[in-house]
């Protein structure tokens, strides 16, 4: 893994850009690590007769991800705007296998 440049020390548009390059390949990373937890997720869930969306879950999971966002000085809206697009696409993901077994 790279050592990351702090922005202010990228002297150029080309050393910016490969940072920001750099960053949304581990951010796919992380996502693709995040889908092998909700895959997981499926099993417990088929295992325990639960559903794949679970309404207090689905709030919690936005609402930390709003807090997390204040704290990096994010904008909240668009974190809960994406999150919320994330879990929807984790629950349909669930709901396919669930409903196939």
């Amino acid at each position: 893994m790279s050592t990351e440049t702090p922005p202010e020390d990228c002297s150029s548009m080309e050393a910016l850009r490969a940072e920001i390059d750099r960053l949304d390949i581990e951010l796919v990373q992380r996502l693709a690590a995040r889908a092998g937890y909700i895959d997981r997720a499926i099993q417990l869930k088929q295992l325990n007769g639960w559903p794949a969306r679970i309404p207090e879950r689905v709030e919690e999971v936005v609402m930390n991800a709003r807090a997390a966002a204040q704290r990096e000085g994010l904008d909240p809206d668009l974190i809960e705007s994406l999150w919320r697009q994330l879990v929807d696409w984790s629950i349909a993901r669930e709901a396919r296998v669930i409903r196939e077994e």
